[in-house]
């Protein structure tokens, strides 16, 4: 008979029957936030009561509905809360059961797992641990077939983490999954502060700055994040908040987020940077600096600049006469503009604005991202209705070459003032789940720092004077061509 671990805490921590717990759980997601389209490789997510954590939760797991049958096998960490373990421990269980029904244990990868000498089979930390459980039913939701990689974490070196994550990393069919909630009973003020300073560490991905009161999962949090930055992996924080923001009393809170982490082509690259482009010989790589970037990215746009343009007025062209972006066709393009990229393309008529949509970060090759957000910036803008063809003549557009961002430094709002570089620097600005980006094109409407940063607040949806423990800003520069800098710029055919 096949050995199935049973649920510990259903009707206690989400809802113990079958329709009753797959009601709740779409509710959550059908609540969340669908995000920019892209998948994560990994996610970190909380693991407290539905009714507390279940729509922070949710704000992750809804990003995975687009790849609900390509995810096949889901690694899922969590740290141990009812008994001890030291290193990590799986199950010996054929499967996991919830009341929606049973996921099959991955076999293959846990006997992977357990050549290592830090993983055992411990079957005591797993029966009462509510850790992993509760992000059961969300996989459950939004994922069809898949297997099951259960790993208790007790007390390891996130070196010792990140291992195990390596030999189990496999491709786009496998989903890492690390579970922790954050501060624990602090008041609400104080548990912003410090889940804020929490956030930074996971963002910048330093495991050492997150503090022992910072996050019960620590451990497999901590080897989430090496693994991450020897991949150069991209982090999101989608949201950040606490059982006083969800269900509870504000005097004493248990801190919640949620963050998603993509791979730049889907491919494991331990030993690459954050960026593709400062690894690469290509001339859109950039070394450190933004020096560096700025004349390597000078020197892509001197040699590709028109064959961009061409390519942006062919995306607007395709949209006019099919309504969807141009298909790209990497094989048609140079190795610099195969290289991940991120762009914002404007479009400006008689003067005015008419589109801007662009990319925050490098997800995809650049010559993808000019064609898509050119498309998206004549036809997707929200401000503005889709294009017509009797406004294609005498359109402006220019696309800006963004650099990586760069998290800014600061103690207070006065410190953040003092470290904008007015007229140079573009500006991305985040408070929870409230975010705004402008780009240093727009220092010429707002020359004035405070004007600047106002109107960026509003945009993001914050009160012009609005401040907190958990404001986080990041810079960066671009480099930018258009329409402009060539006569005739007729689009391929």
């Amino acid at each position: 008979m096949n050995a199935i671990r049973q649920p510990a805490v259903a009707g206690q921590f989400y809802p113990g029957k079958e329709a009753e717990l797959s009601a709740a759980v779409g509710r959550y997601l059908d609540a969340a936030d669908a995000g920019d389209g892209r998948v994560p490789k990994a996610m970190i997510a909380p693991h407290a009561g539905f009714v507390y954590s279940g729509p922070v939760a949710a704000t992750a797991y809804t990003r995975l509905r687009p790849v609900h049958d390509k995810i096949t096998r889901v690694v899922l960490l969590g740290p141990c809360h009812r008994v001890a373990v030291k290193g990590l421990a799986l199950s010996g269980a054929d499967a996991f059961a919830t009341p929606m029904g049973q996921i099959p244990v991955d076999k293959d990868g846990s006997a992977k797992a357990l050549t290592l000498p830090q993983v055992e089979v411990f079957e005591p930390t797993h029966q009462m641990e509510h850790s992993l459980e509760v992000h059961l039913p969300f996989l459950q939701a939004v994922l069809d077939d898949f297997t099951l990689v259960p790993l208790v974490v007790g007390e390891a070196k996130p070196d010792e983490v990140a291992e195990v994550l390596d030999a189990l990393w496999g491709g786009d069919e496998t989903l890492i999954v690390v579970s922790s909630d954050l501060s624990h009973y602090l008041d609400y003020e104080s548990a912003r502060k410090l889940d804020g300073k929490t956030c930074q560490a996971i963002e910048n991905l330093m495991p050492g700055r997150i503090a022992r009161q910072g996050a019960c999962g620590r451990f497999p949090v901590g080897g989430l994040l090496v693994a991450a930055k020897r991949r150069g992996m991209t982090v999101e924080t989608v949201d950040l908040r606490n059982s006083g923001d969800t269900a509870g009393p504000k005097d004493r809170v248990v801190g919640y987020g949620s963050w998603l982490f993509f791979e730049e082509d889907g491919a494991p690259k331990p030993k690459k940077a954050r960026v593709v482009w400062r690894k690469t010989k290509a001339p859109a790589a950039a070394v450190a600096g933004e020096d560096d970037f700025g004349a390597a990215t000078k020197a892509l746009l001197a040699d590709h600049g028109e064959a961009l343009v061409r390519l942006a007025l062919a995306s607007l062209d395709h949209g006019l006469a099919h309504g969807a972006p141009l298909a790209t066709d990497l094989a048609d393009h140079p190795d610099a503009l195969r290289a991940a990229g991120a762009c914002f393309v404007t479009l400006n008529r008689d003067g005015k604005l008419r589109g801007c949509i662009g990319s925050p970060e490098a997800h995809q090759p650049l010559a993808a991202d000019v064609a898509q957000n050119a498309f998206r910036a004549g036809f997707k803008d929200p401000r503005f209705p889709p294009l017509k063809a009797a406004e294609r003549d005498g359109l402006y557009l220019s696309i800006s070459v963004l650099s990586p961002q760069s998290p800014m430094r600061f103690a207070d709002e006065a410190g953040f003032m003092a470290g904008l570089r007015a007229g140079r620097d573009g500006l991305v600005i985040a408070d929870g789940q409230r975010r705004a980006l402008f780009l240093p094109s727009v220092w010429a409407q707002l020359p004035d720092p405070a004007q600047f940063v106002a109107r960026l607040k509003q945009k993001a949806g914050m009160a012009p004077d609005h401040w907190s423990a958990t404001f986080r800003a990041w810079r960066f520069v671009t480099e930018q061509v258009s329409t402009d800098d060539y006569p005739d710029p007729t689009p391929p055919a």
